[in-house]
């Protein structure tokens, strides 16, 4: 699903307060309350909020949603988000690229690079990357997860313990303001932990939409994360988080 400005908004304003009510949205908006019924029917429909009576609430913590949504869901900010990224990543480098739509932006983004050596527990990042110009594809071992072509489990994670690269490039299902990454999938998130351990510098990409969004399982923190690429202005909170951090910020407008 494609969304236009003013459902972008709506989604926002929705996660922001946890809860809207349909004639309250339609005059801030601007609108009637059958267009604003209307674009709750298909953002719940893609699975983005849910329908309440009256209005629309947050998703569920405990389940993401569906890989094919967010596939398309916010793509021109995850394109921009992932060639800013890309102009930080030198020829000659060794990455980790982990599981999500975003990341695998951040590969589509990374195709006149040359000399890359990339490890990935994400299928369509290595059937993408491998026909790359002097490009290494490395693929982690573990259990296929049908959904998004991921590769989980154990073995993944002793896998990825082998090696020592220079950047990881990861997402998250979550920022909360005091700097808490999570996501849904304690499976996923081990293998997240895994990664930032080995990686001499983690880059963090995510959109607008993440902040402050519930989900269910830690995953770490803004201060273990060397720069953040996200496409508009973070709140005073977060600004204030990556200060003490030290981490970097780059906005992709």
């Amino acid at each position: 699903m494609i969304l236009n400005q003013r459902q972008q908004a709506l989604l926002t304003r929705v996660k922001r307060d946890g809860h809207a009510s349909v004639e309250k949205l339609a005059v801030y908006f601007d609108v009637t309350p059958q267009t604003i019924r209307r674009d709750i029917n298909q953002l719940a429909d893609a699975s983005l909020l849910q329908r309440v009576h009256g209005g629309a609430s947050t998703l569920s913590s405990v389940e993401n949603v569906a890989y094919n949504t967010r596939q398309v869901m916010l793509s021109n900010e995850k394109t921009r988000i992932a060639e800013c990224l890309a102009l930080q990543i030198p020829n000659q480098a060794s990455l980790f690229i982990s599981l999500g739509t975003s990341t695998e932006a951040v590969a589509g983004a990374l195709l006149h690079h040359t000399g890359l050596r990339i490890i990935t527990n994400n299928l369509n990042v290595a059937s993408m990357m491998c026909d790359y110009t002097d490009c290494e594809v490395i693929v982690a071992g573990g259990i296929m997860r049908p959904r998004d072509k991921g590769i989980i489990g154990e073995a993944t994670i002793e896998f990825i313990k082998k090696f020592r690269v220079d950047y990881a490039i990861i997402g998250t299902s979550s920022i909360e303001m005091d700097g808490t990454l999570r996501d849904f999938d304690l499976r996923e998130v081990r293998i997240t932990e895994a990664i930032i351990e080995q990686s001499r510098h983690v880059f963090l990409v995510a959109d607008h939409s993440k902040f402050n969004r519930p989900a269910l399982v830690q995953s770490g923190h803004l201060s273990q994360i060397k720069a953040l690429f996200t496409d508009q202005s973070v709140s005073a909170d977060i600004a204030r988080v990556l200060n003490e951090s030290g981490t970097e910020l780059y906005i992709a407008h």
